[in-house]
């Protein structure tokens, strides 16, 4: 069973991890309107992988008998002025939720809740993931800086990422 502590910090992350998704449905809507397609597509894969963040936390907030507590969030973010400062964003966000998984797994050893712990394990080895992708994508994106021949070929790039579990 989780303790309170843990049931709070679980759905506090959930919830976090939901407007991460919605965050990246932002990215995704404003790319499109920009006509990158590619890098549109590359956030809206993310945001459906953020979804799939959250009902984790949902399903063993669950599966450990706590209760999920789903909340109201702030609107995202709706206009950048670059690829660049999408990206730039996304990793600052990216950052900020690998030092809430963190924390979480520091409360989690600290509360001895060793099933936590290793349900915790999987997310420190994704954000390591997440960060490092979306730091190649802004040095790419640095590399070609104004060149719209470069900016099309990373568009056709990223519009060809495999969905997680393909």
């Amino acid at each position: 069973m989780l303790n309170n502590t843990i049931n709070d910090a679980f759905n506090a992350q959930m919830n976090y991890e939901l407007y991460s998704a919605f965050a990246y449905l932002s990215m995704s809507a404003w790319c499109e309107s920009q006509d990158l397609s590619g890098f549109a597509y590359w956030m809206h894969q993310q945001y459906l992988e953020e979804l799939e963040h959250g009902q984790k936390f949902f399903a063993h907030i669950h599966d450990r008998g706590g209760v999920v507590k789903v909340s109201a969030m702030d609107a995202p973010q709706t206009e950048w002025v670059s690829p660049l400062a999408v990206f730039e964003n996304a990793l600052a966000h990216e950052e900020s939720v690998t030092a809430r998984i963190n924390d979480l797994m520091s409360m989690a050893l600290k509360e001895n809740d060793h099933a936590s712990s290793v349900f915790l394990q999987w997310f420190i080895t994704e954000q390591v993931e997440e960060e490092k992708t979306v730091s190649t994508i802004i040095q790419n994106l640095k590399l070609v800086e104004k060149s719209a021949d470069g900016l099309f070929m990373i568009d056709r790039e990223l519009a060809h990422r495999v969905p997680d579990g393909e």
